[in-house]
């Protein structure tokens, strides 16, 4: 086994995977280089996810099979989400786990390596301080970014102070702590510098980026000063925005600004008020209508992401009908729906689990059906119509990419006839739709004018 080597698991979201791609990076730096077999590893580290039942299962059964194989000279490091809440049950229900590390603090992860390796240690160390860190470009030499092919998340913002009762992050991560805007704008420039296209700007809620630093319009500024900042980057994309402050100046820069694409994720969870106000969400039903319209009316070719729950406590067969009825009139381009999954300690919690599981596995199943209806319509809307299509992989004569209207993992691809480069986003005569994904060739006459 090659000395100072790690391997590292990241589970959940996009916002977990910048921060494990920030703690290899400062592993990196310290002279230890990353493997792909757990076995040839000084240091096993899995980035928890802990946001749901199931994810929760998921960190611990990938713990439990690295705790199993685990040779006498390795260490086992569970950090992230479901650590931050259940560090102790964690190391209780993973015998052989010798780290703990709070997702507050993944800048520690290099002394919590020294501290293990430096002798032996009976109990877990643990590193769960109750303060959030935020650290910018300079600090610990760690950018707040993952980098895949010509893509890369960029994390503006941690932690959420929203109240929404079925949402466990504000007893995971913390209230939102903003970072400071030059650090973004420097791992922008960095990026842009790496030959990354596509920049995704993420936070648990990016509407609320700046409030803590006393901005209003946080996020409309943090876009203008990015836009000025790397004109020459060609995509900037924008993920989970907070019904009811998409503002008229974020508005407006989506609409005038040519390197900000046309596509907005906005979880909007429901559309019957009674259910939002059990959510504690926002429950203004004209709010969204009005803030839709007005969107796709100033917003040229706008595409509209959204996430739903279904089967939440006391959902009742009229209300699940008003957000069927809602999902089939407003027509999103694209949709996620979640099963409630009961979490102790959020608000939702005196509510219990009341609506059987056979339900909700039947709501969801009339929701998404509904969906890839609509979402076949609206591809099929799209045949014989030219997309730029950002290229990331090829299956033998088949270049797979995706367009503005897609974002990496959770939307639809664009498959290639022929061999488009990969890295390149090339103009694609689209010439076939199915639910999800569209199929097209690439036009010459228009690559590189």
């Amino acid at each position: 086994m090659n000395k100072q080597t790690f391997h590292l698991v990241s589970l959940g979201c996009a916002k977990n995977t910048v921060d494990s791609d920030s703690m290899a990076q400062l592993l990196l730096r310290d002279g230890y280089r990353a493997v792909d077999d757990p076995s040839r590893a000084h240091v096993l580290i899995v980035n928890t996810c802990g946001f749901i039942g199931p994810a929760k299962e998921e960190s611990l059964r990938v713990l439990r099979e690295l705790a199993e194989g685990k040779k006498r000279n390795q260490i086992l490091i569970a950090a992230g989400c479901l650590t931050q809440r259940y560090g102790a049950e964690v190391a209780e229900k993973v015998p052989g786990v010798d780290g703990v590390l709070g997702t507050r603090r993944w800048m520690d992860i290099l002394q919590v390596v020294r501290e293990l390796r430096n002798g032996p240690h009976p109990e877990p160390l643990y590193h769960l301080p109750e303060e959030a860190k935020t650290v910018g470009t300079d600090e610990h030499e760690a950018m707040r970014v993952s980098v895949a092919g010509a893509s890369a998340y960029l994390k503006i913002a941690d932690g959420c102070r929203r109240p929404c009762a079925f949402c466990a992050i504000p007893l995971i991560k913390g209230t939102a702590v903003s970072r400071p805007i030059e650090s973004i704008l420097e791992e922008a420039r960095r990026l842009r510098d790496m030959g990354v296209r596509e920049l995704i700007l993420i936070a648990q809620d990016t509407t609320d980026y700046g409030h803590d630093l006393g901005m209003k319009d946080g996020l409309a500024i943090l876009l203008e000063r990015l836009t000025a900042s790397v004109p020459d980057l060609d995509w900037i994309r924008v993920m989970y925005a907070y019904p009811g402050y998409v503002t008229d100046r974020l508005i407006d820069v989506m609409a005038s600004s040519r390197q900000v694409l046309p596509y907005l994720d906005m979880p909007l969870q429901h559309a019957h008020p009674k259910t939002l106000y059990r959510m504690r969400r926002p429950s203004n039903i004209d709010w969204v209508y009005k803030t839709l319209d007005k969107m796709r009316s100033r917003i040229a070719n706008l595409a509209i992401r959204t996430t739903f729950i279904v089967g939440y406590p006391g959902e009742t067969e009229e209300e699940f009908q008003a957000l069927y009825d809602f999902v089939k009139e407003i027509r999103f381009d694209r949709v996620g729906a979640f099963q409630f999954s009961f979490e102790p300690g959020t608000a939702s919690e005196p509510l219990g689990d009341p609506v059987p599981a056979e339900v909700k596995a039947e709501r969801y199943a009339r929701l998404m059906e509904l969906q890839q209806g609509i979402s076949l319509q609206i591809n099929q809307s799209y045949v014989g119509k030219t997309l730029d299509v950002l290229i990331e992989g090829r299956d033998k004569e088949i270049a797979i990419g995706r367009s503005y209207r897609d974002a990496p993992e959770i939307d639809g691809l664009v498959f290639v006839e022929g061999n488009a480069p990969i890295g390149e986003i090339v103009p694609v005569k689209i010439t076939g739709a199915m639910a999800y994904d569209l199929t097209g060739v690439p036009v010459p006459s228009l690559i590189n004018l």
